[in-house]
């Protein structure tokens, strides 16, 4: 069992919901996102989502794009982002879960990533923009690397489409709460709870609520049907802002965030 199923078998067996942190790994810099996941660790993430930078990330929106291309012009690439996870490793035993788009993964190579990235610490892999339909050759390689793979659900994908997102998942699956790229909203949409109730029909594995989440309400209302929630555009754009007491910052709006499961 990775570090993720031991997670969560830890929240269930304590009745707690977990808060899932995503940024992007070399925004500002490489060498400054272990520190960053630090914080985020300290405010109460209990998973972090290390984001590779990509040229084309067609399912992020605008705060995402821009991190990617300021961590891309800082050097940041797929093998830099696993030497960031070895620094991870060394003072923290955090989930780490590698959020990616197939093209880096291709070019890379799936045996040699799913070894590299068990080696540097992570503990699983989700391709935003992998087929579920054809993920045999991916989920193999990676479940012989010992990593969990994530698959996402959307309220768009068929019952057919939920069934193989359960097949080919383990650790969790993440539920995309609206059609669309990644962003904040206001409010959260009211095609969430069709998609877990669909979802909880096919698979026991946890769930994870992510696209538009941004406040302590959103976690409320979401902790409330599934395991966990992901955070990642309200945190990129703090990161984005790059005040001198950043660190801080991250961890007060963590903690914020977690406060939110307090019911």
């Amino acid at each position: 069992m990775t570090r993720i199923g031991r997670l969560f078998e830890d929240l269930r067996k304590n009745n707690r919901k977990g808060l899932i942190a995503y940024l992007t790994v070399g925004d500002p810099s490489p060498e400054r996102t272990p520190a960053l996941v630090a914080a985020l660790v300290r405010g109460g993430a209990d998973l972090i989502e290390m984001g590779v930078p990509f040229s084309d990330p067609i399912a992020d929106g605008p705060v995402i794009q821009a991190a990617g291309e300021r961590a891309l012009k800082a050097g940041t690439t797929l093998a830099r982002v696993l030497e960031v996870a070895k620094e991870i490793r060394r003072t923290s035993e955090v989930p780490l879960l590698l959020f990616t788009y197939l093209n880096p993964v291709v070019r890379y190579g799936l045996e040699r990533l799913a070894q590299d990235a068990a080696a540097a610490g992570i503990d699983g892999c989700l391709l935003i923009d992998a087929s579920v339909e054809e993920a045999q050759e991916y989920v193999g390689a990676m479940h012989r690397g010992g990593l969990d793979t994530v698959f996402l659900a959307t309220p768009t994908s068929t019952e057919r489409r939920l069934k193989l997102v359960a097949q080919y998942s383990t650790g969790f699956v993440y539920l995309v709460s609206r059609t669309g790229v990644t962003g904040e909203r206001d409010t959260l949409s009211n095609t969430v709870a069709p998609l877990v109730k669909a979802m909880r029909a096919v698979t026991d594995l946890p769930l994870a609520v992510g696209f538009g989440v941004s406040k302590p309400e959103h976690v409320a209302e979401l902790g409330q049907q599934v395991e966990s929630v992901v955070v990642g555009s309200a945190i990129v754009r703090l990161i984005e802002r790059n005040p001198s007491d950043l660190e801080d910052q991250l961890e007060r709006y963590v903690r914020e965030l977690k406060g939110g499961f307090a019911w």
